[in-house]
């Protein structure tokens, strides 16, 4: 079997990069010589910072040059793009408090966009540097022309949908680069274990991230992968660790000195970079010393955190991580016992209370063998080199994370691709009209979970005209969806007796237009006022079921166990999320979720000290490290 690609296939001569684009570091691989590596900067350091300063007077710096700006210049140095992409300000409202740059809504999309003062920059601009970075350094390494260097393969999270895969596409385009294939970063790293070389198996890809969290579960059955189920969300990961040190500190130093250190830019900036290093401290050291002074507003804190605090402060983002798992599980009808390996990826996997919890929900050890924050990288490498032809008997199957479907005129969703279906996958399905002599149907393409339109993602329309004549119910529209191997959806229909047909490549909401990305390339980066169109807003109410049903499930645990206060603050939180089931105000429900999840860390306390807590009794840092 030969593995789909998009585009034409590349030549012998043509060398492919495999490019990490992360939320926090990127990371530049290539395939030569039968192996992957990771290709190193001048300083050894393999990783590329995701973060772009943008001076006033000069050109953009990219990766370490650019931290060094952070709080020199925190207003113009962005961090985190990745977090950013297809998210509405509401949708990051609280976040944005502990951003030290300035993120608004766009009057002219329904996104989050970075307004550096003189002009507004998107995402995809941020992205598209790091990326040209990566290319950057490639050339150097490999000693190659940049120019030459035009083919990648790019990872995403498993759980980015159509419309963010969409969006890094555009961000390689405004690179100058062709993207031959987009890999979920899991599907990567089972590549990079060389699991294609194992007997038939099943395994647990626990990715997480600076930004995003993926789970997926693989089968692998005679050298082809086949993704059998996904979870997680694009907005959890180690930025969280770091907000968390950095919110319970902020606080102790408003109790202290009266000042709101959060309010300057600067000092987020500072704080944040001073939170992460303790993070990566309590990784190796039992504890480690959060020390941030200013003079000018007299301020001089020092605290001690140890490693158990530290744990305490992210146990709600840990159960977090270990419910997707649970989810991931129940679509593929596993159980942690049927799974043959579980695989840790990404940086924040190394925080040591990270890998208890995954190896007692799993009851084993889990796989860290490959550095965890390269392992993607070394991934798309190898599937560079079997889009060039240099690996072979490789198949990957990846799915799709959310259903799509067509929208009814009954505003009802008929799904015509599940989520978790194999890709590439075509479905097609009948359709007919509901008035006299109609001649036209709009067709409505969504993405969710939902039954009701209104409550998935929109994400095109498009009309088939010129229907002959005919009494309701008699023409027969056949609509077929196809999803290629990069995730990326073209819908058909055509009316069989007359032969009438129309067609549509979905192209986000927030997206650019092909016509953006040619003007932004010829205009060098100064053309920060593309038309995007509009997106609906997540679905919330998913998120809202799957904290109900969790708090629904331990009820009786919470009863006896929580204080009476924290109870009647859960129960109160539980029937506010139960009476805005039929909302459509996406602030609303966000709001009541985040709610009932304050509201629910007690019992999620609760819960991990069964299960995490269990495993790190009477140990240390060192002990788990070991």
């Amino acid at each position: 079997m030969k593995l789909p690609i998009l585009g034409q296939e590349p030549q012998a001569s043509e060398l492919i990069l495999g490019i990490d684009l992360g939320t926090t570091h990127s990371l530049v691989a290539v395939f030569q010589h039968g192996e992957s590596r990771v290709l190193g900067g001048d300083d050894g350091n393999n990783l590329i910072p995701s973060v772009v300063s943008f001076p006033e007077d000069g050109a953009p710096v990219i990766g370490s040059a650019a931290v060094e700006r952070m709080q020199l210049d925190p207003l113009r140095t962005i961090y985190s793009a990745k977090r950013l992409i297809g998210r509405s300000v509401e949708d990051i409202e609280r976040e944005i408090a502990t951003l030290p740059y300035k993120v608004v809504h766009s009057e002219k999309r329904d996104m989050a966009v970075i307004d550096l003062g003189d002009r507004v920059i998107t995402p995809q601009e941020v992205s598209a540097h790091i990326l040209r970075a990566c290319r950057d350094r490639a050339a150097k390494q490999l000693k190659l022309d940049a120019d030459s260097l035009k083919k990648v393969v790019i990872t995403v999270p498993a759980y980015f949908d159509d419309a963010q895969r969409q969006a890094t596409r555009r961000s390689a385009a405004l690179a100058g680069l062709e993207v031959m294939r987009i890999v979920s970063e899991p599907t990567a790293a089972a590549l990079a274990y060389g699991l294609n070389k194992k007997e038939n198996c099943k395994v647990v890809v626990f990715d997480l991230g600076g930004g995003t969290f993926d789970v997926s579960v693989l089968e692998l059955h005679d050298d082809v992968f086949r993704v059998i189920a996904t979870a997680g969300d694009t907005h959890l990961g180690g930025d969280d660790f770091d907000r968390a040190i950095m919110m319970h500190c902020a606080a102790e130093i408003r109790e202290q000195s009266g000042v709101d250190v959060l309010a300057a830019p600067s000092a987020r900036a500072a704080l944040r970079m001073i939170s992460e290093n303790v993070k990566k401290q309590l990784s190796s050291n039992e504890e480690a010393e959060f020390v941030y002074h200013d003079a000018n507003a007299g301020i001089a804190y020092r605290r001690m955190i140890d490693w158990r605090t530290f744990q305490n402060w992210i146990i709600p983002h840990v159960q977090r991580t270990l419910d997707h798992c649970v989810n991931a599980l129940h679509d593929a009808k596993q159980t942690p016992d049927s799974i043959d390996e579980i695989i840790l990826v990404g940086g924040s996997t190394r925080v040591p209370f990270v890998k208890a919890a995954v190896a007692q929900l799993f009851n084993r050890p889990a796989n860290d063998n490959i550095n965890p924050e390269e392992v993607v990288a070394r991934g798309a490498a190898i599937q560079a080199g079997i889009l060039g032809g240099e690996v072979k008997n490789a198949l990957l199957l990846d799915v799709t994370p959310l259903s799509l479907g067509i929208g009814t005129a009954e505003g009802t969703v008929s799904k015509i691709i599940n989520r978790n279906s194999a890709i590439p996958v075509q479905a097609k399905e009948g359709f007919t009209t509901y008035v006299d002599g109609q001649t036209a149907v709009k067709f409505t393409i969504v993405q969710g979970e939902r039954e009701l339109v209104k409550d998935n993602r929109t994400l095109g329309e498009f009309e088939l005209r010129g229907i002959p004549p005919m009494a309701a119910g008699l023409p027969q529209i056949g609509v077929r969806f196809h999803l290629d191997a990069n995730g990326m959806l073209n819908v058909f229909a055509k009316e069989e007796k007359s032969g009438v047909g129309a067609s549509i490549s979905i192209e986000p909401k927030h997206g650019l237009t092909d016509t953006e990305v040619e003007s932004m390339l010829a205009d060098a980066w100064q053309n920060a006022e593309q038309d995007l169109e509009t997106r609906r807003v997540i679905d919330l109410h998913s998120q809202r079921k799957n904290v109900l049903r969790a708090v629904h499930k331990h009820q009786k645990m919470a009863e006896e166990n929580l204080g009476k206060e924290q109870w009647q603050e859960l129960h109160k939180a539980t029937l506010a999320a139960e009476d805005i089931a039929d909302s459509t105000d996406a602030k609303a429900i966000k709001n009541c979720v985040d709610d009932l999840e304050n509201a629910s860390i007690a019992l999620a306390e609760l819960l991990m000290n069964d299960v995490a807590n269990n495993a790190v009794k009477n140990q240390k840092v060192s002990d788990l490290n070991s």
